[in-house]
């Protein structure tokens, strides 16, 4: 069996899971989720990234992007914002999956738009930290 190097990039409060608004975002932190997802996907090795930055987050992106097969996106806020997000990911060789855990498109209009779903080979969006679960079946089907 293949051994594919995926990287989970969250972008801003997303260290907040588990304390920031539970009936949304619920109550497990993101760290104690890597670990159940990991245990999923004995043949995949995980890497795992977060920042409240965007400059970091572009950093992330693009050395990540030329080391590993594939990245699991979630810029959170700077999806709908962060030009210099969308160009980072069109820029690098790896696959991308833009993640979502709520829906945005049920939110303000302003969380409609997203700089990097052009560039992604899929969006996930709206069926909570699931939709990493996801995001990793989708991308390994692409590689």
């Amino acid at each position: 069996m293949h051994h594919h190097r995926l990287v989970i990039i969250n972008g801003p409060n997303l260290n907040l899971l588990g304390k920031r608004e539970p009936e949304v975002y619920g109550k497990l932190g993101f760290e104690d989720y890597l670990n159940t997802l990991t245990a999923k996907f004995p043949t995949v090795s995980f890497d795992y990234f977060q920042s409240n930055i965007e400059g970091e987050l572009i950093d992330a992106i693009q050395k990540f992007g030329f080391t590993h097969d594939g990245i699991v996106l979630n810029a959170a806020a700077y999806t709908h914002t962060s030009v210099g997000i969308g160009d980072a990911v069109k820029a690098v060789p790896a696959r991308v999956v833009e993640v979502h855990i709520s829906n945005t498109f049920a939110r303000e209009a302003f969380r409609h738009v997203s700089y990097i779903s052009a560039h992604a080979v899929g969006v996930i969006l709206g069926f909570g930290l699931d939709g990493y679960e996801l995001a990793v079946e989708g991308l390994l089907k692409k590689l």
